[in-house]
């Protein structure tokens, strides 16, 4: 009784936090390791509750909601051949979702918002030269293969900045790393890596054919479950703001969340993993005739792991593990999986 007393008093002061993308990879994750102990209640919206390229709509919903903060996850996203194919409507749907939400932010008192920004942005040769750093997002231009998505996101930023320099918000971006996980888009066209991947590789086994990846297998990359980055989401929401960066230049109000850059592998390790959680036998073909896209890119975690605390430090999971239950997911979900 008096337990059940205590988790009713919580979720009465419990603060609404709306979080746009909720049905997506990481609006996913966050629902699954939020519950009533948080100092938050979630709602997760979709598309289906609200058009966010639709300004007035999108208005009326946030002064509905009236949340306390936001966790702005949504956006137009793909992998590499989609960001190729698709640079218009890449561009264009960023940035109108994204000038549409931190206004309706602004316009109906939002204290907080903190929006989910993509280690793509980053200036190419930046990503050539060494690690990159959040004082780095705009020294150059970004990749090729991804610049009209990247110019979007990048445009996020400095409607945040904005923000706060003119109207005292507390506005703030985060980079996580490539995110893979459960409730992922699998398509093989437009998905992530990963996800396109485990997809690929289910049907290899499943009709006893040859897996065909895709590139060279060699470009590095750093992988973040998507449960990790839901629980630093938390932890960033309540501990991460502009006031208390430490920057105070070029990168102050963003964070890079990742894993360590020594923990940075080549997508035929990947590969390699994907297999072994699948049981695939047949023959891996990679096609180098299909581009790779960036080689690497490299992040500096230094500024998250100064700000969580080295004494302490955050236990990301091993992709090892975090890709045999993301093949688990798929498999058991295969039917309804996004695909």
């Amino acid at each position: 009784m008096q337990q059940t007393q205590q988790t009713q008093q919580t979720q009465q002061t419990q603060q609404l936090v709306l979080v746009t993308g909720g049905s997506g990879l990481v609006g996913s994750a966050l629902r699954s390791v939020s519950g009533p102990e948080l100092k938050y209640k979630f709602i997760f919206m979709s598309s289906r509750d609200c058009d966010l390229s639709d300004y007035d709509a999108t208005l009326r919903y946030f002064r509905r909601i009236a949340p306390h903060a936001v966790i702005h996850l949504a956006a137009a996203v793909g992998g590499l051949f989609k960001n190729m194919r698709c640079k218009v409507d890449m561009f264009e749907t960023n940035v109108r979702i994204n000038m549409n939400v931190l206004r309706a932010c602004h316009e109906s008192g939002v204290s907080k918002v903190m929006s989910c920004l993509s280690t793509c942005i980053f200036p190419d040769e930046k990503t050539k030269s060494g690690e990159i750093n959040e004082t780095m997002l705009h020294a150059g231009p970004p990749h090729a293969s991804n610049d009209a998505y990247a110019y979007a996101k990048r445009m996020l930023e400095v409607q945040s900045r904005c923000y706060r320099e003119q109207h005292g918000r507390n506005y703030v971006c985060v980079i996580p790393t490539n995110i893979y996980g459960p409730h992922d888009n699998f398509n093989l066209d437009d998905a992530h890596v990963i996800p396109a991947l485990i997809h690929k590789c289910y049907l290899a086994k499943r009709d006893g054919v040859p897996l065909v990846v895709a590139g060279s297998g060699t470009p590095l990359r750093q992988f973040i479950y998507s449960r990790d980055l839901a629980l630093l989401l938390i932890w960033t929401l309540e501990h991460y703001d502009a006031a208390t960066d430490g920057d105070a230049g070029a990168g102050a109000g963003t964070l890079i969340l990742s894993v360590d850059p020594a923990d940075e592998i080549n997508i035929a390790e990947v590969v390699r993993h994907i297999a072994y959680a699948i049981g695939l036998d047949n023959d891996i073909v990679y096609d180098t005739a299909q581009p790779d896209g960036q080689f690497k890119k490299t992040a500096d975690n230094a500024k998250f792991k100064r700000l969580y605390g080295r004494d302490a430090p955050f236990a990301f999971t091993p992709i090892r593990r975090g890709i045999r239950e993301t093949v688990q997911w798929f498999v058991e979900n295969y039917n309804d999986a996004r695909k």
